[in-house]
């Protein structure tokens, strides 16, 4: 044993089906040798397949297992605020359910954690993906860890060990467009990362499409970053310092007394196309802020629990910012 505190496992799952039974019996033999003290918190985001019911089963014969279902899809982000609000650990882990998160990596992490540091995280050091795919990953983090207002570890995903302290820190913040790793390094504390090669999925295939990884990499940018307001504002001024060039030349040009033929019919086209590009785009990313403001300010309680099995607080519940009891199956978080 490593140790006799008390750690939370949180899982989030989402068409993971066939991978619970295989987690499950990874993470007792793992965690057995790490603490007596542990529970394992399985977050159902509505999985459109049967993995609820072999989540209830697996809970009746192991009262160390909760089991929440939300009571439609919030996303994985969400998903793991959830299970994060009701774990009860000294510690608690995040990863999720298609075992591409190593369990046997939560060994490293406890020891990493005992040694002081509050955030242990694991660094995808190798994936099993295509080239194309690898390239794009390490392109994102590379721009993200440039243009973001934090340091943001580089391939690093959610599967993490993160302290009591740190996962109270998490769940003060307010907003519900979340991305935890991005709240996890704005937390800060002393972080460490641990390189692990990143298996592929043990069943079924990928939920998320490229458009999918697009559309995130996106939203990562616009929540943790003022570079593209800041970009419109840049644009913005090298067209005036052009448009200025330009009236300055046609000013000299005409007290010089030289006559230019009626020429450039496809520069003016091009220029103004340009222009109406340029301003189109500024349009979407002030859009997208202001979208994600709108989204903000309506307050709407997340996420809305449809069940919960194995109950093992004993205290109100932290849920994203707001100190309550769930309500029955079918109410929202009060």
């Amino acid at each position: 044993m490593l140790t006799d505190k008390r750690i939370s496992v949180v899982v989030t799952c989402y068409r993971d089906e066939g991978s619970i039974g295989e987690l499950l019996k990874r993470l007792h033999a793992v965690m057995e040798k790490i603490t007596p003290n542990w529970e394992v918190i399985y977050v159902n985001d509505a999985s459109p397949d049967n993995a609820e019911q072999v989540l209830l089963d697996e809970a009746r014969r192991d009262s160390r297992l909760t089991v929440i279902s939300h009571s439609r899809n919030f996303g994985a982000q969400v998903a793991f605020s959830t299970g994060m609000a009701q774990a009860v650990g000294d510690a608690v882990v995040i990863m999720d359910g298609d075992l591409q998160d190593p369990p046997e990596l939560i060994h490293e992490f406890v020891k990493k954690w005992l040694d002081g540091s509050e955030v242990v995280y694991g660094i995808r050091a190798k994936r099993h993906e295509t080239f194309i795919r690898n390239m794009c990953y390490k392109l994102f983090y590379k721009i993200f860890r440039k243009i973001a207002y934090i340091a943001i570890p580089l391939d690093a995903g959610e599967f993490s060990l993160m302290d009591r302290v740190v996962v109270e820190t998490i769940l003060c913040c307010h907003e519900k467009d979340r991305l935890i790793r991005g709240l996890r390094a704005y937390a800060g504390f002393r972080q460490t990362g641990i390189e692990f090669e990143r298996p592929e999925r043990f069943a079924g295939e990928s939920t998320q499409s490229f458009l999918d990884y697009l559309m995130w990499a996106y939203k990562s940018f616009v929540s943790y970053s003022l570079f593209p307001l800041r970009l419109i504002s840049t644009i913005a001024f090298a067209v005036a310092g052009m448009t200025g060039l330009l009236m300055l030349i046609n000013l000299i040009v005409y007290f010089l007394g030289y006559k230019t033929p009626p020429r450039g019919f496809m520069t003016i086209l091009m220029v103004i196309l340009g222009l109406g590009t340029s301003i189109m785009t500024s349009l979407g990313v002030m859009g997208e802020y202001l979208g994600r403001l709108f989204l903000e300010i309506k307050n709407r309680p997340q996420p809305i629990l449809r069940t919960l099995v194995n109950d093992h607080r004993t205290e109100p519940r932290h849920w994203l910012g707001r100190t309550g009891e769930p309500g029955h199956p079918g109410s929202p978080v009060s």
